[in-house]
């Protein structure tokens, strides 16, 4: 079967609601706005549905260099979208063990957040100054074991607020696996958005993924560089903010490794250029690991 590009994503403010595209400018950074911004507490730390459910009802959108949002009995916000020519002084950042720098978005959509969230919080936009590298560890194995086919595939690949990666790649035959595992158990099954992915391949085997080292995509190559470490927020209804077992109880007895409870791919890539755009229906085109 033809495999192609099922869907693509962007989350503009780390860990609230997405945005669903025909098509998208694309990036070493990842799809155009991804994790651009995010929502950090007092001591700079960054906030997530892990913590902060309600993060999931708060949605984003990005238009005519604004950044608008939007939540349950709240009036909409909207601040600019735009680089400021001089930029802010930096504010330090911690996503997990990685430190990085953000410009901090004002006190109007800080109190904004802080009331819907109910807790103090800020909004931070990636500063122009900031350098966040995806992990040299992950890329130079895959640079390594890829370097026939890939030769000249870059070993630096900066990017936002992303968990690790500019690029989260599933496969929806494997969401298609899954949900029949659930419904066999009686449980309803779950949609793709629980995960969160950028691109969704549509046309391969369920978890055949785990064994692709590199998708071409016109001038493209993603490299797949390592499997993803799933956390409880799958467990979240996107669109009510209530947490529940599954899927993650049914997916962790099927797909426990190592390296956790595994769905979907990390990537970075290669190729990518002023004026680069996906496109939903997308051809691809698959390398599998050596």
């Amino acid at each position: 079967m033809t495999i192609t590009i099922l869907s693509l994503h962007s989350y503009p403010v780390k860990s609230c609601a997405g945005l669903t595209h025909g098509e998208i400018g694309v990036s070493e950074a990842g799809l155009s706005q991804d994790r651009q911004w995010v929502i950090v507490n007092r001591q700079g730390v960054f906030l997530t549905q892990r913590q902060l459910p309600r993060m999931a009802l708060i949605q984003p959108a990005v238009a005519n260099d604004t950044l608008t949002l939007t939540a349950p009995g709240m009036g909409q916000i909207s601040i600019s979208a735009t680089t400021d020519t001089v930029p802010t002084p930096p504010v330090s950042v911690r996503i997990w063990s990685s430190d990085t720098s953000g410009q901090d978005e004002g006190d109007e959509v800080a109190q904004w957040l802080t009331e819907f969230l109910g807790t103090p919080c800020r909004l931070l936009r990636v500063h122009p100054l900031a350098e966040r590298i995806a992990s040299p560890q992950h890329v130079n194995a895959w640079r390594r074991e890829n370097q026939e086919r890939a030769p000249d595939f870059p070993a630096r690949h900066q990017f936002g607020f992303a968990d690790g990666f500019p690029f989260l790649v599933a496969n929806q035959g494997s969401l298609d696996e899954l949900n029949r595992q659930l419904q066999t158990k009686g449980e309803a099954a779950v949609p793709m958005n629980r995960f969160r992915p950028n691109i969704v391949l549509q046309g391969l085997d369920a978890y055949e993924e785990d064994y692709i080292a590199s998708l071409r995509i016109g001038k493209l190559v993603f490299g797949l560089v390592k499997r993803c470490a799933r956390c409880p927020i799958p467990n979240i209804d996107q669109s009510t903010a209530v947490a529940a077992a599954e899927p993650g109880f049914t997916l962790a007895a099927k797909r426990r490794f190592p390296e956790g409870v595994l769905f979907g791919v990390n990537a970075v890539v290669s190729g990518a250029s002023m004026g680069t755009y996906l496109r939903a229906g997308d051809p691809v085109d698959v390398d599998l690991s050596i």
